[in-house]
């Protein structure tokens, strides 16, 4: 199957489901969503792209996402499942990046918008070691030098993979990954979980690209890696 006839029967699926005219459901699928035009696209990347990371493409995806039933499933058992067929942990960008753009594409969502609220996803690399990155982060003393009024309660960590906290009291989450990019070298991606509304992400996302590139600065400033 061609990249192009596989775009084709994904816009005739948004078709289907939602009654636009093919134009619409491409324009849609290409471009955002109502008055976010000029948003991120619904898909979250392109067809090549996905399939050179993934090993398929997007059509291969949903077909293979609505033949087991992810229409039905909530989002965090969607993404385990993805996850386990790349081999990936469910936060990664990969899995993310195929739910995501199924829930928009099928179940006609916002970006960001899942089953438990909206998430946004803000990701830094720093050269710097795997955990030198998590101890600045997951260790409060540590974290406050660059996030001093935020109140995390640590739910699990796996030093120097992965990290998970309630946030505020309240009933969102972070979630964080740390993955090793080359010697010396680690990205670390805050996923905000089960926020309210879109203005609420927006604003989530803004103060997390902040946050991060402070810590960026603090630590390629002055730490050995």
């Amino acid at each position: 199957m061609t990249r192009q006839r596989s775009f084709k029967q994904l816009v005739r699926s948004r078709m289907a489901k939602t009654g636009e005219s093919y134009t619409a459901a491409r324009a849609v699928l290409l471009a955002g969503a109502g008055d976010a035009s000029a948003a991120k696209p619904v898909l979250a990347t392109s067809d090549e792209t996905i399939r050179e990371r993934t090993g398929r493409g997007w059509e291969e995806w949903f077909d293979l996402l609505d033949e087991w039933g992810a229409a039905e499933k909530p989002h965090r058992e969607t993404a385990r499942w993805v996850a386990d067929q790349l081999g990936v942990v469910p936060l990664a960008w990969n899995a993310q990046a195929v739910v995501g753009s199924y829930e928009r594409a099928r179940l006609g969502r916002a970006v960001g918008q899942h089953d438990d609220g909206f998430t946004v996803s803000v990701s830094r690399t720093v050269a710097v070691s795997a955990e030198r990155l998590y101890d600045a982060v997951v260790d409060p003393s540590q974290r406050a030098a660059w996030l001093p009024d935020a109140k995390l309660t640590e739910r699990t960590a796996t030093r120097p993979a992965s990290a998970r906290f309630d946030w505020d009291g309240g009933p969102s989450r972070v979630h964080l990954v740390f993955d090793v990019r080359d010697a010396g070298r680690t990205r670390v991606t805050v996923s905000h979980v089960r926020l309210a509304d879109a203005d609420a992400a927006a604003a989530t996302k803004a103060f997390w690209r902040e946050r991060l590139d402070g810590l960026k600065a603090g630590l390629e400033g002055g730490s050995d890696a």
